[in-house]
């Protein structure tokens, strides 16, 4: 980099530190404000901030390769994530969740099931499960910005100055070390207040960085020119039972890439992401930062359209970067330098592609906005994890009297020994995508059938909640090992083939704890009912509600939901596909994607957004959770019409 992109960089930096530093007091108020800015913070400042989180470094240049090498067949991929869980949400799960009027997803727990022996090992299940699901996100992050520093600071530039040769292979691990430790020192100070703050100035800056590279790239590429580097099949995003995409007299190596990844049968893989990604968006967010945007919204209504405008805020934005790199990096593939010490590295594509065609200044903003948005996905996943270890072990089982002050200085050292660890795992892993495939199909698949269960079926109980996350997740970290050696050819695919096993033996052990054990108090039931209102098998606590209080009435939108949910999920498709059309200049499918965009746009305006409501027939909001008993019925709540406390 030129001075004045090293300039720019410190000077964001810079900025940074002074953010936290001037929200620091505000933010160790208590451990609301610490954790969910006290519930006060406007939906679109959460919606930035979600965005900023989920643009991620290692995610984009994860994305980046599979546009590169899948062409527009890539934009389905995502859904291994899955990413159209946020449509799930947007639909009707952010609305549950947050009329929940909890902290944390384990809190949330004993509002589910109650306070009984089954409840708190349901709720110690969570805290475990948030703590490996957090870890996870920061080794996946931790990885992915060593391979990125490196690229524009090589060792060689650095080695004079303090007098360490290490290993070429060591070098990223160095970087990823240095740069954690500073996110770490300005989400310790700053809180959630910091960070969204911090993340709606990171989003500014990556929107301009997007644009300028997808302008550069137009000007730069003809579509006769990405024709001849890409092969028969690259531009279309249909595929058959075989992927279809020959570059063996393009570029070999891409060949052995696709081989690796062991996508070339997409039809199966496409199947199987459908298949996981329904029953996990379906079980709602896991306990990590996306939920923790969705607990400090203002309102139920206000975390409805949170999760409903991500996508419109994130999609196109990310995308232009993407396909503007993609498009530079195919045409002139030979000014890349993609050479690692284990052959071709495919995953450095986007920090090479900026280091080849980004003009000094422009350099340092893309890089700037690409550091900032690893600060803001680690910085978010490392502010959700002590809130777990603080509010629900220590302040709940320990010391219930702590004062906030010594809450918060705890969250300081519970945050700084989770990076510590976090940074000890990412020292053994090589591969973003190994990380990836870990996280979204071995971790989640461990979380999901306990989680699915726990929204639709009235009698499943603590018991069962425990049983089915302790089976998953020991069977997602166990089962790699036990059936990697037998199925090689699988690579970090292996995990997501061994979903239906993860899910059947959870499930199987959450619904036989269920029926071998007493159901939850009926009067937790019909509190959480009678609040939440989630369609499913609730019959009994319903009619048992009804016969109480006729103005609580069954929640019918499972239709209208499941109809939101599938227009959802094709205009957020929709909005993948138009930046890359628009920078490849394939003006015809441009105009067919924003068309696709327009009209869902105009259908969930009708049957989404205007029928969103804070909260269900009968009831007018919660009582603050400190000021009612677990066991309160509907009796204890709010009705229409009634002066609530909310």
């Amino acid at each position: 980099m030129s001075m004045i992109d090293g300039l720019i960089v410190a000077a964001y930096l810079v900025a940074t530190l002074l953010i936290a530093l001037g929200l620091r007091r505000k933010a160790a108020q208590s451990v609301d404000s610490y954790y969910l800015g006290n519930k006060k913070m406007p939906w679109y400042l959460l919606c930035l901030s979600d965005a900023s989180g989920m643009f991620d470094i290692s995610g984009t240049m994860w994305l980046t390769t599979l546009l590169f090498v899948y062409g527009l067949k890539s934009i389905w991929l995502p859904w291994l994530w899955p990413v159209f869980n946020q449509i799930f949400l947007m639909a009707f799960l952010a609305l549950w969740l947050r009329r929940s009027n909890v902290r944390s997803g384990a809190e949330w727990i004993e509002f589910r099931f109650g306070g009984g022996a089954g409840a708190r090992a349901s709720h110690l299940s969570v805290v475990l499960f948030a703590l490996i699901c957090v870890i996870g996100f920061l080794v996946y992050a931790f990885v992915g910005i060593g391979k990125f520093v490196e690229l524009f600071v090589p060792w060689e530039m650095v080695a004079p100055y303090v007098g360490i040769d290490i290993p070429r292979a060591m070098v990223p691990n160095v970087y990823a070390v240095i740069v954690t430790s500073l996110v770490t020192l300005y989400v310790v100070l700053g809180g959630m207040p910091g960070i969204v703050w911090t993340d709606v100035l990171q989003f500014s800056i990556m929107a301009v960085a997007s644009v300028f590279i997808a302008v550069l790239a137009m000007m730069l590429v003809t579509p006769e020119q990405l024709a001849a580097a890409t092969p028969d099949g690259w531009m279309s995003p249909f595929f058959g039972w075989h992927l279809g995409l020959d570059w063996q007299n393009i570029l070999p190596p891409v060949q052995q890439k696709i081989a690796a990844d062991g996508f070339g049968l997409f039809g199966p893989l496409f199947m199987m992401m459908i298949f996981s990604g329904i029953l996990k968006s379906a079980a709602g967010p896991a306990p990590s930062y996306d939920m923790q945007r969705i607990l400090a919204t203002r309102t139920p209504r206000d975390a409805a359209r949170l999760t409903g405008f991500v996508s419109v805020v994130l999609m196109p934005i990310r995308y232009l970067m993407i396909a503007g790199f993609t498009v530079l990096a195919l045409v002139y593939v030979d000014r890349l330098d993609l050479v690692s010490p284990s052959g071709v590295d495919f995953e450095s594509i986007l920090p090479a592609a900026i280091r080849a065609f980004a003009p000094a200044g422009m350099l340092g903003l893309i890089v700037t906005g690409l550091l900032a948005a690893f600060m803001a996905t680690f910085a978010s996943s490392l502010n959700a994890a002590p809130l777990y270890v603080v509010n629900d072990v220590y302040r709940r089982y320990i010391n219930p009297q702590a004062e906030q002050k010594t809450l918060v200085r705890m969250s300081y050292g519970v945050s700084t020994g989770i990076v510590l660890l976090s940074m000890g795992i990412g020292l053994f892993v090589s591969s973003i995508n190994d990380a990836l495939q870990w996280i979204v199909s071995g971790l989640w698949g461990g979380y999901t059938v306990a989680n699915v269960i726990k929204w639709y079926w009235w009698r499943f109980n603590g018991q069962g909640y425990f049983a089915g996350m302790l089976a998953g997740i020991v069977c997602s970290l166990s089962f790699p090992y036990l059936f990697g050696p037998h199925f090689p050819h699988l690579g970090s695919l292996l995990p997501l083939y061994l979903f239906p096993l993860i899910i059947a033996v959870s499930g199987v052990g959450a619904v036989a704890a269920t029926l071998l054990t007493p159901p939850t108090d009926m009067a937790v039931l019909k509190r959480f009912y009678a609040q939440v209102r989630p369609w499913g098998f609730w019959g009994p606590v319903q009619r048992a509600l009804a016969a109480e209080n006729p103005a609580i009435t069954p929640n019918r939108d499972f239709g209208r939901d499941l109809f939101n949910i599938i227009t959802g999920t094709v205009l957020q498709t929709a909005l993948v596909a138009v930046p890359v059309f628009l920078v490849v200049k394939n003006w015809g499918a441009l105009a067919l994607s924003l068309a696709v965009v327009g009209l869902g746009g105009a259908i969930l305006w009708r049957t989404w957004y205007r029928r969103l409501a804070d909260w269900p027939d009968g009831v007018t909001g919660p009582a603050n959770l400190a000021d009612t008993p677990p066991a309160a019925t509907a009796h204890d709540l709010p009705a229409k019409g009634a002066v609530s406390h909310a």
